[in-house]
């Protein structure tokens, strides 16, 4: 039995915590390409403009690397992963700082063709 091919795009250390892109991710995972894109037209966070920047990415690796049809395509795969933490100084009173983390990502969707 041939195994299925593969087509995936990442974006990494793309600057917003995973927590909230992790939210959109899961309303995505498994569903068919233009379902996906749907849902990520109509939900209203940042997360879902990032992720459909990934998803038109990896259908385009999908048709164009691996001759995939884009029409048969879903999404097999969709996880994000915490990139490195930028670590910043707010100054607050009697010269204290205060330190504020600024979370980054690693998006990664990865696609499939159905039998």
């Amino acid at each position: 039995m041939a195994e299925q091919q593969e087509a995936k795009s990442i974006a990494k250390y793309v600057r917003i915590a995973p927590r909230k892109v992790r939210i959109v991710a899961d309303l995505i995972r498994g569903k068919d390409v233009e379902d996906a894109f749907a849902i990520l037209r109509f939900t209203p966070k940042r997360g879902a403009v990032l992720l459909e920047k990934v998803l038109r990415s990896a259908v385009a690796n999908a048709e164009n690397n691996y001759e995939m049809d884009i029409d048969k395509l879903y999404v097999s795969s969709c996880f994000v992963d915490q990139g490195p933490t930028l670590k910043r100084i707010h100054p607050r009173s009697r010269g204290q700082a205060f330190s504020i983390l600024k979370h980054t990502s690693h998006i990664t969707v990865i696609v499939k063709e159905k039998n």
